[in-house]
């Protein structure tokens, strides 16, 4: 096995641990925050305090979806499963998704009983205690969780971090509910409970329409194209890069693919250690796996194909479908031109390409042109 491979096998398996081990002290924490916030909420008869509970205990839940994705994501790849098995944990996110919304509808409906007939609610200085030391545990369980996902580029761990310092300042409301309550003995907590209710469904919805996007299939974040394309135009030599196309096969296991240009008086040898090392800078610093590097040439010492670059690119980008042109070369002892443009949903390609033809031919008559268009995968 080649050094590369090695590279990426250690971060690999070092990411996994972190992950793992992050969603692991989560599931603790929530679950020693779900008996106190339930214990507090039954001793007080707080349907807010418990439906607090409720929501520490689908966090809970999430954290062992993490798990479940490290693990299954780390899974060798066998014959029948050559990319692994992440992509079942889009199969347990729904399962979960389903029992956060079930949960937010049967929180609602008890919210709404306990608006209809009312019941007072006990807080002492004890329970108060707790609640505001729950507070504090999630902000730091949510600046810790979201910290660590970033450091190892993954997307569930920010995204639980971020939940976590929300969840913060639900209990926030309740614990300002408790003293209202306290002090000018008017009772908000049903109606907290209501709101809390609310956040939990729109959490489950949410879930539930991300995980069937992932299997569906998605338009790729602008800004994570944006940093691909930063790291691989930071080699040396590489004078863009065009055509990323990403494909995931479960939470934190992306691969991908791109061109990028480099100058036509490159060795071959050049370009392998190039493209080696794109590999492995774009894995460690974004978790995604590449599985393949196109190459365009670029035109270094002929003066005479940089004119017709400009000409060609001025014909293809008065159209308003021509979204980008790339991977252009123009071989003049051969009378060849050929490049790649990406073509909005607003035009087939096969009249985009007629057209481009046309109209590139009546200018070079000579030059046979080929013209390959690109879907437009990515904002």
């Amino acid at each position: 096995m080649s050094e590369h491979s090695d590279d990426i096998d250690v971060l690999a398996s070092n990411r996994e641990k972190t992950i793992v081990k992050t969603s692991i002290i989560g599931i603790v924490t929530n679950l020693l925050l779900v008996g106190f916030k339930a214990f507090v909420g039954l001793v007080s008869n707080s349907i807010a305090v418990i439906l607090d509970a409720v929501n520490n205990l689908s966090d809970a839940l999430s954290s062992v979806v993490t798990i479940v994705g490290a693990k299954l994501g780390a899974k060798q790849p066998d014959k029948k499963h050559p990319l692994g098995y992440g992509r079942i944990e889009y199969l347990s996110s729904m399962v979960v998704a389903s029992l956060v919304i079930y949960a937010g509808i049967t929180s609602l409906v008890e919210s709404i009983k306990k608006i209809i007939h009312p019941e007072a609610a006990d807080y002492s200085t004890v329970s108060l205690i707790i609640i505001s030391v729950a507070i504090v545990v999630k902000l730091f369980l949510g600046m810790y969780v979201r910290s660590q996902g970033k450091k190892v580029n993954s997307g569930a761990l920010t995204a639980s971090g971020s939940d976590a310092l929300f969840d913060a300042v639900l209990s926030t409301s309740v614990l300002a509910s408790a003293i209202i309550f306290l002090v000018w003995d008017i009772s908000l907590e049903a109606y907290v409970g209501v709101v809390i209710a609310g956040f939990i469904i729109k959490a489950g919805i949410e879930m539930m329409i991300e995980t069937l996007n992932d299997i569906i299939g998605k338009r790729e974040d602008t800004d994570v194209i944006k940093e691909l394309k930063e790291i691989i135009c930071a080699e040396e030599s590489v004078l863009g890069a065009y055509d990323v196309t990403l494909f995931n096969y479960g939470p934190n296991k992306n691969y991908g693919s791109v061109h990028v240009e480099l100058p036509d008086n490159l060795t071959v040898d050049d370009v392998d250690k190039i493209t080696r090392r794109i590999q492995t800078d774009v894995f460690k610093k974004t978790g995604i796996i590449l599985t393949g590097i196109g190459v365009y040439s670029f035109n270094t010492s002929d003066d005479e194909a940089a004119k017709m670059r400009n000409e060609v690119q001025k014909i293809v980008m008065s159209h308003d479908w021509a979204l980008q042109i790339h991977g252009f070369y123009a071989d003049t002892e051969k009378k060849t031109i050929r490049f790649d443009v990406v073509v909005s949903f607003d035009v087939s390609r096969k009249e985009a390409v007629e057209t481009l033809n046309k109209e590139i031919r009546e200018k070079y008559p000579d030059y046979d042109v080929l013209i390959v268009t690109d879907t437009d995968v990515s904002d």
